[in-house]
C-alpha cells in the first residue's frame, strides 16, 4: 500500500532516471549529430583495428586463432574492448565536463559517469550488428551457449561502470588521472587476449592475465559465439569475482568522495 511518505522518494527516483536519460541522449547527440557518418564511426574503430590485427598478428605473426577465421576471432574481442575503452576514456572527464550541474544542483553524482557508459551502448549495439554480419558471412553456426551472452555482457557493463566511477572520482582531485588513463588503456589492450588467445600466453604469465577482469569476458564471448562451446568456467569465475569486487569498491569510493566534488571542481 502506497502512503504519502512514499511519494517524494518515488518522484525523486523518477526525476533522477529522467536526468540519466537526458544526459545519455545528450552524449549520443553531441557525438554524432554533426558527423557525416553518424553512428557508422562506432563500427569504423573496431573494423579498422581488426584489419590491422589481421595483417600484423595473423598474416605476419602467424598468431593462432583456434581454427576460426582470424578477422572474426579478433572482432569478437574488439567489440567489448572498445566499449570498455571508450566508456572509461570519456567517463574519466565526465564530472569535470559537467561541472556546472555538479556544483549547482543536487543529484546523485554517479549519474554523470553512468550516462557516459550508457551512451556507449549505442556503439556496442552498432558494432555487435556488424559482428552478426560477420558470423553470417563466415557461416558460423550458433549453438545453445549463446544464452550465456547476456551474463558476459552484464559483466562487461558492470566492470566498465566500476572503472569509470573510480577514474572519474579520482580525476576530480588529481587532474593528471585522465592522461594516465589514456596511456593505461593503450597498454591494457595488449595485456588483454584480444589479438591472441589466452592459450597462447606462457604458463608463467597466465596468472597475471587472469587478474585482468576483461580476460574472462573476452574469452567467454569468443567461446560461445565464435566456437559454439562452453566458456572456461574457471576463467569466467575469476573474472566475475573480480568484477563484483571492483564495482563495489569503486561505488564505495565514489560515494565517500562525492560530497567534496562541488568544492574541489
Amino acid at each position: 500500500m502506497r502512503t504519502l511518505s512514499d511519494q517524494p522518494e518515488r518522484m525523486s527516483l523518477s526525476a533522477y532516471f529522467e536526468l540519466l536519460m537526458n544526459l545519455t541522449r545528450r552524449e549520443v547527440k553531441s557525438r554524432y549529430s554533426q558527423s557525416l557518418f553518424g553512428a557508422g564511426w562506432a563500427i569504423a574503430q573496431p573494423l579498422a583495428m581488426m584489419a590491422v590485427f589481421t595483417l600484423v598478428f595473423s598474416r605476419l605473426g602467424q598468431m593462432p586463432s583456434g581454427g576460426a577465421p582470424y578477422p572474426l576471432f579478433a572482432f569478437a574481442a574488439l567489440v567489448p574492448w572498445f566499449f570498455f575503452s571508450n566508456s572509461v576514456n570519456s567517463g574519466t572527464m565526465s564530472l569535470i565536463t559537467y561541472r556546472n550541474i555538479v556544483t549547482k544542483t543536487y543529484f546523485p553524482r554517479e549519474i554523470v559517469p553512468i550516462a557516459q557508459v550508457g551512451s556507449r551502448l549505442v556503439d556496442l549495439t552498432a558494432s555487435s550488428a556488424l559482428f552478426v554480419g560477420l558470423l553470417i558471412y563466415y557461416n558460423v553456426t550458433i549453438g545453445g551457449w549463446i544464452a550465456f551472452v547476456p551474463v558476459l555482457v552484464a559483466m562487461l557493463i558492470l566492470f566498465t561502470l566500476g572503472t569509470t566511477l573510480a577514474t572519474s572520482a579520482i580525476n576530480v582531485f588529481y587532474r593528471d588521472v585522465s592522461p594516465v588513463v589514456q596511456i593505461g588503456l593503450q597498454l591494457w589492450l595488449y595485456l588483454t587476449p584480444v589479438a591472441y588467445p589466452l592459450s597462447a600466453v606462457p604458463d608463467e604469465y597466465r596468472t597475471f592475465f587472469l587478474l585482468n577482469p576483461l580476460t574472462g569476458v573476452v574469452e567467454g564471448l569468443r567461446a560461445v559465439l565464435v566456437f559454439g562451446r562452453a566458456p572456461d568456467w574457471d576463467v569466467v569465475g575469476i573474472s566475475a569475482s573480480l568484477v563484483t569486487g571492483i564495482f563495489l569498491g569503486a561505488l564505495l569510493l565514489f560515494k565517500r568522495t562525492d560530497k567534496y566534488f562541488a568544492d574541489v571542481i
